[in-house]
């Protein structure tokens, strides 16, 4: 199975190392930072699978930076656990208020960390529970790497792999241009929207080489999805 990417926003070195030691024993793959700021680009460069947040850190706070994490498209959806030691009602309303998926108050079992990391894993983003994503007929194998449609073999470069990935966890569903080069290009901003389109193009010649209908559907001024109930 492919290793789940974890981002851990801890500042506390002796916590942030026992986290890490244990959700590298579940198979976990960490990238730790304590300072806020760095967090956000961290966001960006490594596309986590979950963010680990702890309340107090260096530069903003691990509030401000849920915040932020919930404003931007790209990660809007993103799961977000909190680590605190503010164990108030009124506290973990308002982490819960301003995004995080959960909430834990320390001092914590890391086991237990990692179990509600993964309960989180499962609820928010169920794709990443699998090897393997299927939809109208694409199966897109997580641990190989492969994808194939209809049994068949799809060769695909890496920006189409990532794209085709992004629809294969959310079918059916519209996104635009700018949403596409949010969630799936890691620094959209130096790419110019045409490029989506030219990509797109790329996927759907290659998820039509062996035949089979376009399971791409062009939504006029909206954008793009992946559907298979209009396939012509």
């Amino acid at each position: 199975m492919q290793r789940k990417r974890v981002l851990l926003v801890e500042d506390d070195r002796p916590l942030a190392d026992l986290i890490t030691y244990h959700f590298e024993k579940a198979d976990y793959e960490i990238t730790r930072t304590g300072d806020g700021e760095e967090a956000l680009i961290l966001v960006d460069e490594i596309d986590p699978d979950l963010v680990l947040l702890d309340w107090m850190i260096e530069g903003i706070s691990g509030i401000e930076v849920c915040r932020r994490l919930r404003r931007k498209g790209a990660t809007a959806n993103m799961p977000i656990i909190m680590l605190t030691a503010r164990g108030e009602e009124d506290d973990r309303i308002r982490g819960l208020e301003t995004g995080a998926d959960d909430y834990i108050t320390k001092p914590f079992s890391p086991k237990e960390l990692v179990a509600r990391a993964g309960a989180v894993l499962r609820r928010v983003r169920p794709a990443l529970a699998a090897e393997q994503i299927d939809y109208g007929g694409v199966e897109m194998d997580l641990a190989a790497h492969r994808v194939k449609r209809d049994g068949k073999p799809v060769q695909l470069g890496p920006t189409e792999y990532r794209l085709l990935r992004h629809f294969l966890e959310n079918p059916g569903r519209v996104f635009s241009r700018q949403q596409l080069l949010e969630s799936v290009w890691p620094h959209s901003e130096d790419i110019e929207l045409r490029t989506v389109d030219v990509h797109i193009r790329r996927l759907r010649m290659a998820l039509g080489e062996h035949g089979g209908g376009d399971i791409i559907r062009t939504v006029r001024s909206a954008g793009y999805a992946l559907d298979a109930e209009t396939v012509r």
